[in-house]
C-alpha cells in the first residue's frame, strides 16, 4: 500500500515538475531589471541549512543533493534543491524583508543580483578540505560574491555599488560539515589537530571572509550558530554500541566552536568601525523542540519525517544515495526532523520568526535581530 501511494506521489510530482521548475526559476528572478531605491539586498553563505540548489548544477554526488522527491513536497509540491520539505530559514526571512526568495547563484538564467544572491552549497565547510571537489566551500562562495559585487558597481556606478554593499545583509551558516563529515567519512583528521586547534582553523576561516567582505563595504551580518551536531539523528547511529545516544564527541565540537563564534564577533564589533551583526542561537532552539516537541506544535522531537533504521537517521530519504530503502511520514508538519540532518519547513518559519523579531533579553538572538539588521542604514 505505502509503495502504491509512493508511486502515484511520484507519476504526479514528474507530470508538473518540468513546468514549475521554470516558473520559480521566473519569479526568484524578478519582473524589475532596476532596484527599488533604498532597498536592502540579501546574501547568504553557508551549506544546506541555507542552500536554494546551487548543488543542482554542480559536479556532485546525490549525497550532497536534494532535487528529488520528496524534497520540497509540501510548500514548492517538487524539489527544488533544498534540504527540506519546503521553505529553508533564509527564504522565510527574505519574505519578511519584502524580498523575493533569493535563487542560488548558480540557476541558470540568473543575471539580476539587485535583491541579493544565494552562494550556499550543503556539504560545504569554512575549511576547502572538507568534502573537497564536491561541494562549494566557503572562500569559493566569496570569489562568487566578487564577481557579483562587480556586477553591482559597473550596472549602479561606484557610489551607489558602495550604499548598496553597506546595506545589504549577510547570513552565514557555516561549520557543521567540518565537524560531521570526519564521523560520515571515516576521516582521520580529526586524530591530527587537538579539538580547540581544529576549531580555530574553521573559525580562521570564517573570519577571514567576513573580514573581506567588511574590506568590500560590507557592513550587516547575521550568523546561525551549530546545533547540537551529536544529536541529528544521523550522528546518534555512527556507533552502533551507543545504542542511539548522542555522539559526544561531535557535539563537543559544536560547543566550541559556538564559543569560539560568540567571542569572534564581539571582538570584531570592537575592532572593525560600523559592524553590526545578529548571532542566533540555533543550538538552544532545536534542543527544545527535541526535548519537548509537543510545546511547539510537534509530535515527534528526535525521529525524521523520511528515512530508514532507527530515528530514521540512514540518509536515505528519496532512495537515490547508497542506501535505497527509505520510508516517508504522512505529515512532515508532526515533525522536526525532516531527513536525518535536516529540518522541516514548520521549524524552519519557526526560528526564521525568533530570528527576525526575538529579543536580546530572550537570548535567542542579539545584539540585533535581523528585523532590526534589514532597517538600519
Amino acid at each position: 500500500m505505502e509503495k502504491n501511494i509512493i508511486k502515484a506521489r511520484l507519476s504526479s510530482l514528474f507530470f508538473m515538475s518540468f513546468l514549475q521548475v521554470a516558473l520559480i526559476a521566473t519569479c526568484c528572478r524578478g519582473k524589475s531589471q532596476q532596484p527599488p531605491k533604498k532597498h536592502v539586498p540579501f546574501f547568504i553563505f553557508g551549506d544546506s541549512f541555507l542552500d536554494a540548489g546551487n548543488n543542482n548544477y554542480i559536479n556532485t554526488s546525490t549525497f550532497d543533493q536534494a532535487n528529488f522527491w520528496p524534497y520540497g513536497e509540501t510548500y514548492f509540491k517538487f524539489p527544488t534543491g533544498r534540504f527540506s520539505d519546503g521553505r529553508l530559514v533564509s527564504d522565510f526571512i527574505s519574505q519578511r524583508a519584502n524580498l523575493p526568495l533569493i535563487p542560488p547563484f548558480l540557476q541558470p538564467g540568473f543575471r539580476q543580483y539587485y535583491h541579493g544572491v544565494n552562494f550556499a552549497s550543503a556539504g560545504a565547510g569554512a575549511l576547502p578540505e572538507t568534502l573537497q571537489g564536491f561541494v562549494i566551500d566557503l572562500k569559493k562562495q566569496l570569489r562568487y560574491y566578487n564577481k557579483v559585487e562587480s556586477w553591482l558597481r559597473q550596472k549602479l556606478g561606484n557610489d551607489e555599488a558602495k550604499m548598496t554593499i553597506s546595506r545589504a545583509v549577510y547570513l552565514f551558516s557555516i561549520g557543521s560539515n567540518d565537524y560531521m563529515s570526519p564521523f560520515l567519512t571515516n576521516s582521520t583528521v580529526l586524530h591530527n589537530y587537538s579539538d580547540f586547534t581544529y576549531v580555530e582553523m574553521v573559525i580562521g576561516n570564517i573570519t577571514t571572509v567576513i573580514t573581506e567582505i567588511y574590506r568590500r563595504g560590507g557592513r550587516k551580518f547575521a550568523f546561525i550558530n551549530l546545533p547540537d551536531l551529536g544529536c541529528l539523528p544521523g550522528m546518534r547511529i555512527i556507533k552502533p554500541e551507543n545504542n542511539g545516544s548522542c555522539l559526544e564527541e561531535a557535539t563537543s565540537l559544536a560547543t566550541l566552536h559556538n564559543q569560539a563564534l560568540s567571542k569572534l564577533l564581539f571582538e570584531l564589533e570592537n575592532r572593525l568601525k560600523g559592524i553590526k551583526y545578529s548571532l542566533f542561537d540555533f543550538n538552544s532552539n532545536l534542543r527544545q523542540r527535541m526535548h519537548h516537541p509537543s510545546k511547539y506544535g510537534f509530535k515527534e522531537g528526535e525521529a525524521a519525517c523520511c528515512g530508514t533504521g532507527q530515528y530514521r537517521g540512514v540518509f536515505s530519504c528519496g532512495g537515490k544515495r547508497r542506501v535505497k530503502e527509505f520510508r516517508l511520514c504522512k505529515n512532515p508538519n508532526h515533525y522536526v526532523f525532516w531527513d536525518s540532518i535536516h529540518l522541516t519547513e514548520k521549524i524552519y518559519k519557526q526560528l526564521a520568526n525568533q530570528m527576525w523579531s526575538g529579543t536580546s533579553n530572550s537570548h535567542d538572538v542579539g545584539p540585533y535581530n535581523m528585523k532590526k539588521l534589514f532597517q538600519i542604514h
